[in-house]
C-alpha cells in the first residue's frame, strides 16, 4: 500500500482536518452523546417509575408526575438564560459545571426523604436540561469543522435515540429489582464518566461576547410564520405529554401488567421510535408540513383508542408502538423547519425552541397530573386527543404562512 492508498484509507475512517480546518476534537463529541443519554434517561424516568415512587413519597401519581413539570420549567428559564451567561464564562467550565449538576440531581433524588425534596432535585436537572440543549449546537460548531458539524450533530441525536429506545424499560426493570431509588442512583456513575471524559477531552472554549439573547429570542415571534410555528410545536408536546407521562399508571390499573410486561411495551415504544427517527427523513423530503400535521392527527385517533381497547394488552402493545412510531420522529421535522424558516437565525431560533419544548411538556404533564388525578385516564387520554388535534390545525396554518424575510 503506496502513501495515497494509506491517507484515503485513514480518511475514510477518522476525518483529516484540511490545513485551514480547525481541529476536530471527536472525543469530546462521543463524550457530549454520553451526556445526552444520561440526560435523556434523567429527564424521562419518573415516567416509568412513577407508581413506586408515588406511593413511597406518599402522594398521588398526579403529584409524583409534576417532578417532569419542574423540570420543564426551570429548563426554560435556563435556556433563555444561557445565551447572556455563555457570554460570561468558558463553555466547557459551564459544560462541566452542568453534567455534574446532573450527578448531583440523581444523588438528591435517590435520597430524597420527602416529595418537596424530590422535587428540588428535578428543577437540578431542569436547569441541566435548558442549558445543554441550547448550547448543544453551538457546541459541535467548536469541537469539529464546519463541513462535519451534521456528522456531530447526528452523533449527539444517536445518543438521544438510544436512551429513548433503553432508558425507560431498563428503568422500570432497576425499580422492580433495586427499587426506584436505585434506579436513579444508577445515573450517578454514568454522569460521573461522562465528567471525567468531558474533562479530558473538551478543549478549551473561552466565552464569546455577550448578547442580549432573550431579547434576541422573543423577536422572533414577531413573524407570524415563526409564531405559528411555534405554538404548533408547543400543542404538539403538551399534548404528547398530557398522556404519555401517566402511562405507567394507565398500564398498570387498567392494562393490569405485570412490571416486566411494561418494561416489555416500554421497549417496543423505545425501538418504535428508533426506527420512526430512521424513516422520517424520506417524509420530511416529501412533504415538511404533511408530514408534521399527519402527526398530531395519529396520536389523537391513538389516545381516544387506548380508551377503549385498555383492557387488550395485544391491542395496547399495538396502539402504543405506533405512539412511539410517529411521536419520536416528530421532533425531527421541528429541528429541519427551523433550520428552514431561520437559515440565518437557526441558534437563537433553536433556543427559542428548546424554551418551547420544555414550557409544553411542563403545562402537559401538569394538565395530565390535575385530570388523571381528579376524573381518570379517560379525560387525560381526551385532553391530549384535542390538544394533539389544535397541533395539527396550528401546522396547517403555519404551512400557509410566509417565512421572514432576511431570517
Amino acid at each position: 500500500m503506496n502513501m495515497s492508498e494509506s491517507k484515503a484509507l485513514m480518511a475514510s475512517v477518522i476525518p483529516i482536518p484540511e490545513a485551514n480546518e480547525q481541529p476536530a476534537y471527536w472525543s469530546g463529541v462521543f463524550a457530549m452523546t454520553l451526556c445526552v443519554f444520561a440526560l435523556i434517561a434523567s429527564e424521562f424516568m419518573p415516567v416509568s417509575l412513577l407508581t413506586p415512587m408515588a406511593d413511597d413519597l406518599h402522594v398521588t401519581e398526579g403529584l409524583a408526575g409534576q417532578g417532569i413539570a419542574i423540570s420543564g420549567a426551570f429548563a426554560v428559564l435556563t435556556s433563555l438564560s444561557i445565551p447572556w451567561l455563555a457570554g460570561a464564562v468558558n463553555r466547557k467550565t459551564l459544560l462541566l459545571a452542568l453534567t455534574g449538576m446532573m450527578a448531583l440531581s440523581a444523588v438528591v433524588v435517590a435520597m430524597a426523604p420527602d416529595y418537596q425534596t424530590y422535587m428540588v432535585g428535578r428543577a437540578l436537572i431542569g436547569v441541566v436540561i435548558g442549558g445543554f440543549w441550547s448550547m448543544s449546537a453551538a457546541t459541535a460548531m467548536r469541537l469539529v469543522p464546519a463541513s462535519q458539524v451534521p456528522k456531530a450533530l447526528a452523533i449527539f441525536n444517536g445518543g438521544n435515540a438510544l436512551a429513548t429506545v433503553i432508558a425507560a424499560p431498563l428503568g422500570s426493570y432497576l425499580g422492580a429489582v433495586i427499587g426506584w431509588r436505585g434506579a436513579f442512583f444508577s445515573l450517578v456513575p454514568v454522569a460521573a464518566i461522562a465528567l471525567v471524559w468531558l474533562w479530558t477531552s473538551l478543549p478549551v472554549m473561552e466565552a464569546g461576547e455577550r448578547t442580549s439573547g432573550s431579547a434576541n429570542v422573543f423577536r422572533l415571534l414577531r413573524h407570524r410564520a415563526v409564531a405559528l410555528g411555534m405554538a404548533a410545536c408547543a400543542a404538539f408536546f403538551m399534548g404528547q405529554f398530557v398522556l404519555f407521562t401517566y402511562l405507567r399508571p394507565f398500564l398498570e390499573t387498567v392494562t393490569m401488567v405485570d412490571v416486566s410486561t411494561l418494561s416489555l411495551i416500554l421497549f417496543v415504544m423505545g425501538a418504535a421510535g428508533f426506527i420512526g427517527t430512521l424513516m422520517v427523513g424520506s417524509f420530511l423530503r416529501r412533504g415538511l408540513f404533511r408530514t408534521l400535521a399527519t402527526i398530531p392527527l395519529l396520536m389523537a385517533v391513538i389516545a381516544l383508542a387506548l380508551i377503549p381497547f385498555g383492557a387488550s394488552v395485544v391491542a395496547i402493545v399495538m396502539l402504543l408502538g405506533f405512539w412511539g412510531l410517529v411521536a419520536t420522529a416528530a421532533p425531527v421535522g421541528w429541528w429541519s423547519w427551523i433550520a428552514q424558516v431561520l437559515p440565518r437565525n437557526a441558534e437563537a431560533g433553536g433556543g427559542l425552541m428548546v424554551a418551547v419544548i420544555q414550557l409544553a411538556i411542563a403545562l402537559g404533564s401538569t394538565v395530565g397530573g390535575l385530570l388523571f388525578d381528579r376524573h381518570g385516564y379517560q379525560s387525560t387520554f381526551v385532553a391530549s386527543a384535542a390538544v394533539l388535534l389544535l397541533a395539527a390545525l396550528l401546522t396547517y396554518l403555519t404551512s400557509g404562512s410566509k417565512a421572514p424575510r432576511a431570517a
